[in-house]
């Protein structure tokens, strides 16, 4: 399928934390641009839910098991933590990889600072 020049996106495997759970699950960036690294979306959101797909809720006190959910919205204002644990890929609004073999490079983040 050729590239219609649509949005594109990133899909990173996350690990977020609040006062009471882990979740681990998928979001969905912007593929470039000011709001395109977790932290800068995260700021950028600070009053609404971020989605999360193919999620793992896990209880910090561990009182149950954890839970697998299709989809849960996690209120970026109780986030305490936000980790990137896997880059999974560019798409575009069809759900496709992108036609375009820069976008579909995997980007490699800065060296730590020393």
């Amino acid at each position: 399928m050729p590239d219609t020049g649509g949005m594109h996106f990133r899909r990173l495997r996350v690990r977020l934390e609040t006062d009471r759970h882990v979740i681990e699950g998928t979001l969905q960036l912007p593929s470039e641009g000011y709001r395109s690294r977790m932290t800068d979306f995260l700021n950028a959101h600070d009053s609404d839910f971020l989605p999360i797909t193919d999620a793992e809720l896990t209880w910090i006190d561990g009182r149950s098991p954890a839970e697998r959910r299709e989809y849960v919205a996690v209120s970026v204002r109780h986030i305490v933590l936000g980790v990137e644990l896997e880059f999974l890929g560019t798409f575009d609004e069809s759900g496709e990889p992108p036609s375009d073999p820069v976008l579909s490079a995997v980007s490699t983040p800065p060296p730590p600072v020393a």
